[in-house]
């Protein structure tokens, strides 16, 4: 769980966002992410156990979303351009409905440029704690509203709000946040192996 096995690398110039939505797509083998600087980021895979951690809290904010009708939700392969120029996949994310109603077809078919209200990183195996918090920090000065990283190795959960707070939770706590994500609760030990 250390960043100094994370793979990054700059090409000789700057790529743009088309050129780099068609670099994803030559190698979509492969998953990418560009931070602020430019820096292409290479994202390993997570491992089973992970990964189906992963798709039961999608599936969890799914079935609200479907219920509530208030906005869309995303998986870890979905690309967002921020606003300081970076993309990123974050693990599960929500948009309210009118900020993606709000962006034409053409901008959905790429890498949507908005940052999502409500983000979720889940720590793998692979995953430095820093690197997230840091990634939890950007996603916030980007506008999201909401975010969560969950570190089931720690059974902690830090939760980021738009006011710049941190708190950080058992992992065994109901998660909610009534203001955001109105009438949604999740158990995330029920995803627990």
């Amino acid at each position: 769980m250390d960043t100094d096995m994370l793979v990054t690398f700059r090409t000789v110039r700057p790529m743009s966002d088309d050129e780099f939505f068609e670099f994803c797509q030559i190698n979509d083998t492969l998953e990418f992410e560009r931070d602020s600087h430019g820096n292409i980021i290479l994202m390993s895979p997570t491992g089973s156990i992970g990964g189906g951690f992963n798709a039961d809290v999608t599936t969890a904010l799914n079935v609200w979303n479907r219920q509530s009708g208030l906005g869309k939700v995303f998986e870890s392969s979905s690309g967002f351009k921020l606003p300081d120029g970076s993309i990123r996949s974050p693990d599960v994310s929500w948009i309210r409905k009118e900020r993606w109603n709000a962006i034409s077809r053409e901008e959905k078919l790429k890498f949507a440029p908005i940052c999502p209200d409500f983000v979720i990183e889940i720590r793998s195996v692979s995953d430095g704690l820093q690197y997230l918090v840091d990634k939890m920090k950007e996603y916030m000065a980007n506008g999201a509203q909401l975010g969560w990283l969950i570190d089931s190795f720690d059974e902690k959960v830090h939760v980021f709000r738009i006011d710049g707070t941190v708190e950080i939770k058992q992992i065994n706590e109901i998660l909610s946040d009534e203001q955001i994500l109105p009438g949604f609760s999740i158990d995330l030990t029920e995803f627990l192996e």
